[in-house]
C-alpha cells in the first residue's frame, strides 16, 4: 500500500498574506527584464552576471562558510560548508538552482545559514557542472560524486552522517536524479532519511504550467542535442524514473510558479511508488519565492525547517 500524501495541499489561512507577496513578486519581475529568444554566448554571460549580482550576500554571511574540493569524474567539485555554533545532528547536502546554466552554492548562503541553525545540521552546498560548457550528464555525475563522498566521509569530518538531500529548481532535478543513482548504481540509499525538494523541474519536456508561463529555452543549454520529445529519460526527467524505495520527501511550491505542475505531478508519482510524499503549496508565490522578504516566504522556510527536524527526530528514535 502506498504511503499517504501528507499535509494539506493548500491552507486557506495563508490568503491573508497574498497581497504582500503579489506586490513583492511584481517588483522582482519588473527588475528582471526580458528573456532572450536565443541564448547566445553573450546572453549567457549577461544572465550569469545579473544573477550573481542579484544573489550576492553580505560579507558577514559569506564569512560563515568554508570551501573545499573533492574529486569528481569531470574534475574538482567544490563543497561549500557551514557548521553552526552548536551541537549538530546530521549533514544536509544542497544543490542550488539556476536553470542548469547559472548559479552557484553561494546563492543559498542565507538560506543555509538559517536552516543549519534551525535544524542543527551541517549544510554542504555542492557545485555541479553547468551548460552550455558542460551539458548533461556532467551535472548529475557531479551530484552523484558529491553524495557518495559525503556518505563515505561525513561522519569522520563532522561526527554526523549525511541524512538529508536538498535542491531547489534545477537543483531539485539534480537531487532526484542523484537519489535514483544512489539506489541503482551503489545500493546506497538507506542512509538518506529525507529529500527537501523545492519548486523543482522534473519533466524536461515541459509540464502544462511550464508550457503556459515558463522559459523552456533554458533546457536547451543543458540538453543541446536532445529534442524536447526525447527528454523523457529519467536521468534528464526524474519524474519518469522508478521512484520505489525513495526516502520521505517534502515538495514545496508556489501556485504562481511555472513549475507548479512539476511538484504536484512528482509528488503524486512519489506517493504512487509507495514512498512518503509531503506537499506544501503557497498561494500567489512565484518561482524562487522563499528568498523574498515576505511572510509567506518565512512560513515556507519554517515549514522546511520543521519537516527536516522531524526527519532527524525519526532517525534518532530508530537509532536509540
Amino acid at each position: 500500500m502506498s504511503a499517504p500524501i501528507r499535509n494539506p495541499l493548500y491552507d486557506p489561512a495563508l490568503d491573508e498574506h497574498v497581497e504582500e507577496m503579489e506586490r513583492i513578486a511584481a517588483f522582482v519581475a519588473s527588475a528582471q527584464g526580458e528573456t532572450p529568444a536565443v541564448w547566445s554566448d553573450k546572453a549567457v554571460t549577461a544572465a550569469r552576471a545579473n544573477f550573481d549580482a542579484y544573489a550576492s550576500h553580505p560579507q558577514e554571511v559569506t564569512d560563515r562558510f568554508t570551501d573545499r574540493e573533492i574529486d569528481g569524474r569531470h574534475g574538482p567539485i567544490r563543497l561549500r560548508v557551514h557548521v553552526p555554533d552548536r551541537d549538530v545532528r546530521a549533514v544536509v547536502l544542497d544543490w542550488h538552482g539556476g536553470g542548469f546554466f547559472l548559479g552557484s552554492p553561494e546563492m543559498d548562503d542565507v538560506f543555509n545559514l538559517r536552516h543549519a541553525a534551525a535544524t542543527r545540521t551541517v549544510t554542504v552546498a555542492a557545485t555541479y557542472r553547468l551548460g552550455p560548457e558542460a551539458p548533461f550528464p556532467a551535472g548529475p555525475d557531479d551530484a552523484e560524486a558529491a553524495a557518495l563522498w559525503l556518505l563515505e566521509n561525513a561522519q569522520e569530518e563532522w561526527g554526523v552522517p549525511l541524512r538529508v538531500v536538498m535542491g531547489s529548481s534545477a537543483g531539485a532535478n539534480i537531487a532526484a536524479v542523484a537519489l535514483q543513482r544512489l539506489r541503482d548504481r551503489h545500493d546506497a540509499l538507506a542512509e538518506i532519511a529525507g529529500a527537501n525538494l523545492v519548486y523543482g523541474v522534473y519533466d524536461m519536456r515541459g509540464t502544462p504550467s511550464q508550457c503556459e508561463r515558463g522559459i523552456p529555452t533554458f533546457r536547451d543549454l543543458y540538453l543541446p542535442d536532445v529534442e524536447r520529445r526525447d527528454r523523457d529519460d529519467p536521468e534528464m526527467s526524474p519524474i519518469f524514473g522508478d521512484l520505489t524505495g525513495m526516502p520521505p520527501a517534502l515538495f514545496t511550491v508556489g501556485m504562481a510558479d511555472y513549475l507548479f505542475d512539476d511538484s504536484l505531478f512528482m509528488a503524486s508519482r512519489w506517493h504512487a511508488a509507495g514512498s512518503e510524499a509531503n506537499v506544501n503549496v503557497f498561494p500567489a508565490c512565484p518561482h524562487g519565492f522563499n528568498a523574498y522578504p515576505a511572510e509567506l516566504s518565512r512560513l515556507a522556510n519554517e515549514a522546511m525547517d520543521d519537516w527536516v527536524g522531524g526527519v532527524l527526530d525519526r532517525c534518532e528514535q530508530v537509532e536509540s
